[in-house]
């Protein structure tokens, strides 16, 4: 059974830095596309960043880009979110996601397999 599990979520200050980590099992995740997602206190999930398959293209929302990087590592089929910069407004549980499509992980939820979520609160 294909399983995602993030990791690396916890406690920041403003200004700081986290990296999550999206590890994959059950499946070898080679030739997904991946994304990041999160969903604020109160608020709808929102997308945050996406990579293709082979890591060759990289997407991001507005509000992270320039402080957000999003990288891939097959060999130990493996996703990672470096976070600098971090923001309040940054608080959220991040989910990762997986999908054949790349175009789906960018501009879709309805993806094929979803993390449990990992929580970073950002403290201003």
């Amino acid at each position: 059974q294909a399983q995602l599990v993030e990791s690396g979520g916890g406690l920041e200050q403003a200004g700081g830095s986290l990296k999550l980590s999206c590890a994959a099992s059950g499946r070898t995740f080679s030739r997904y596309a991946m994304g990041w997602f999160r969903q604020a206190p109160g608020k709808e999930r929102e997308f945050v960043a996406a990579i293709s398959w082979s890591g060759g293209s990289t997407y991001y929302a507005g509000s992270v880009k320039g402080r957000f990087t999003i990288s891939k590592d097959n060999a130990k089929n493996t996703m990672y979110l470096q976070m600098s910069s971090l923001k309040p407004e940054d608080t959220a549980v991040y989910y990762c996601a997986a999908d054949r499509s790349y175009v789906r992980v960018t501009d879709s939820e309805n993806l094929e397999v979803w993390g449990q979520g990992t929580l970073v609160t950002v403290s201003s």
